[in-house]
């Protein structure tokens, strides 16, 4: 495993939680949750757009024909996500936020890793479930959904 792969992932891991926390204090400040991930979105267009044409990059118009329908979904995801967790961080905090989604994101891998969704398959094994089920456990154990909010 890459040492400086697994450095960035983490340093990646670890904005995720500030950005829910920025675009909620913008969408406070001005129109809405909704807003606020609109205004992250397209800020983050223009920096892809930029990093894109730095790269110089070989625009073939015609390859875009051939990507099916579902591959544009990613979009659709990514704004589902963003939108929700500038929603959610203000009502959740910012761990519970981030344990939740985690845990969901393990289940859901496991799950296509399994059936080999889009790559190859991954079958599970007691390993991995004990994995999961830790990650489930240290996520419950961070949201305390047994307490009152605030608590």
């Amino acid at each position: 495993m890459n040492a400086t792969g697994v450095a960035l992932a983490l340093f990646i891991g670890m904005l995720l939680p500030l950005q829910a926390l920025i675009n909620a204090s913008l969408g406070k400040q001005t129109f809405g949750p909704v807003f606020a991930s609109l205004a992250s979105f397209m800020v983050g267009t223009g920096v892809l757009l930029a990093w894109w044409l730095l790269t110089r990059p070989v625009f073939m118009p015609a390859a875009l024909a051939k990507v099916p329908w579902w591959a544009w979904m990613g979009g659709v995801i990514g704004a589902v996500f963003v939108a929700s967790a500038t929603l959610l961080v203000p009502r959740l905090g910012a761990a519970s936020l981030i344990c939740l989604v985690v845990a969901g994101q393990l289940v859901g891998s496991v799950v296509l890793d399994h059936y080999g969704v889009l790559h190859a398959r991954q079958p599970v094994d007691s390993l991995r479930i004990v994995g999961l089920l830790l990650v489930v456990a240290g996520a419950v154990l961070v949201v305390k959904p047994w307490q009152a909010s605030g608590g």
